[in-house]
């Protein structure tokens, strides 16, 4: 690339730089200056803060977050492949049918594991015995 090429670009981030550095200045500039007793205190939905921050959260929410973030990302991808279905034809249809097959694969898996079970305590490791099984 030459010069010529980019200098529409670094205009524009020259003229972003300028203008955020003046906004952040008017700011310090003309902008209040106070320090009120709460100020350092946080602040939220208008409620004091009680207690401590470091709640005892059980780790089966996150393992179901992390569960639905992965699976919901795949709809992305079959999103798309819909978008696409015309001009990919049987060979794309096969392909997704394959990456629907695994996801089906990984959800039975996940259940049978346990991880989608929040009535029993989970037990680490392998299912040792039938009645573990479900």
């Amino acid at each position: 690339m030459s010069p010529p090429d980019y200098w529409p670009f670094v205009v524009y981030v020259a003229l972003i730089a300028t203008v955020a550095g003046g906004m952040l200045g008017v700011s310090a500039l003309l902008g209040q200056k106070h320090n009120a007793r709460g100020k350092g205190k946080p602040y939220e939905s208008g409620l004091d803060g009680t207690g401590t921050g470091r709640l005892k959260i059980s780790i089966r929410f996150y393992l179901i977050a992390i569960l639905f973030v992965i699976f919901d990302l795949e709809v992305i991808y079959i999103f798309s492949w819909a978008i696409a279905l015309r001009e990919l034809g049987w060979q794309g249809y096969g392909g997704i049918a394959v990456f629907i097959g695994i996801l089906i694969v990984a959800l039975i898996y996940e259940w049978r594991m346990g991880a989608l079970d929040w009535s029993r305590p989970r037990r680490p490791g392998r299912i040792t015995n039938k009645k573990d099984k479900l």
